[in-house]
């Protein structure tokens, strides 16, 4: 079947079912997982884009955007981060292929009480960059967290609004050459 791009990536297991309606896992057989095949497929270029929100106290927030936090440069800490994180998809993701990545976008927007990223990334492969902007995003984020922890903690040492939040792949899209 094909996905709401018309991408029949034997990669997907969003909108491939079965007959019978039940999802069809096309990293699990007989034999237990195994990584699925795309030496069939071919190279195009291909963007995923992920997105994500750190929830922070407002003061937090402000010390982010006057650049007043004591470990540094908080979002170009988190934008090293991300763009790290979206090259080592494979070693953190056990059968992610590991693909050619041609570009990584970062782009942080600061909200009342919130930093939000969104990562997109390019490739020219067999398979989308989605898993790789998901890893972007996630550790961009965490990195934000631990550049900021000191301000966030409460007096018993907890963080009780701080939270990862709204991950999510926003874009998916393969050129049709």
């Amino acid at each position: 079947m094909t996905d709401a791009d018309g991408d029949t990536d034997a990669g997907d297991v969003d909108g491939d079912e079965t007959v019978d309606g039940d999802p069809e896992f096309t990293h699990v057989d007989g034999d237990g997982v195994d990584m699925v095949g795309v030496g069939d497929k071919p190279e195009t270029r291909r963007r995923g884009v992920a997105a994500g929100r750190l929830r922070l106290r407002p003061e937090t927030v402000t010390a982010v955007r006057d650049g007043d936090v004591a470990k540094g440069e908080v979002l170009a800490v988190a934008r090293v981060g991300a763009i790290g994180a979206v090259k080592r998809t494979p070693e953190a993701i056990p059968l992610c292929h590991r693909i050619p990545i041609t570009d990584v976008d970062t782009r942080f927007t600061l909200a009342e009480d919130a930093v939000e990223l969104r990562v997109t990334v390019e490739t020219v492969a067999r398979t989308g960059p989605e898993m790789e902007a998901l890893e972007g995003v996630t550790t961009g984020l965490n990195v934000v967290w631990d550049m900021v922890k000191s301000a966030e903690k409460d007096a018993d040492g907890e963080y009780p609004t701080t939270r990862v939040e709204d991950v999510r792949v926003v874009e998916k899209s393969v050129a049709r050459e």
